[in-house]
């Protein structure tokens, strides 16, 4: 399951890094700027769209374990974790 994962999170790595260079190619190409904002904000959703996968794997696996654990200080830690991740968001 681990490498199943790992392939989908680089798949998406991937497309990102190319839907990227086609916007610096846009940009050089001097393209309409609403185009190339549209573009931008395809890769904003798809930045969330991988952070989202990210954390649901780590909420079924480290959290999930530290939860089993019942160490405290663990569980603590995993809970100041994931409060950062929020107030950090940006909206």
């Amino acid at each position: 399951m681990q490498k199943a994962f790992e392939k989908q999170i680089l798949n998406r790595m991937n497309y990102l890094s190319g839907h990227l260079d086609g916007i610096k190619k846009m940009l050089r190409d001097d393209k309409y700027c609403i185009d190339i904002i549209l573009q931008n904000t395809a890769v904003i959703a798809a930045i969330k769209k991988l952070n989202q996968m990210i954390l649901e794997k780590h909420l079924n696996t480290c959290v999930a374990q530290a939860i089993k654990s019942r160490n405290k200080k663990e569980q603590k830690k995993k809970v100041k974790e994931l409060l950062k991740i929020f107030e950090n968001r940006v909206p």
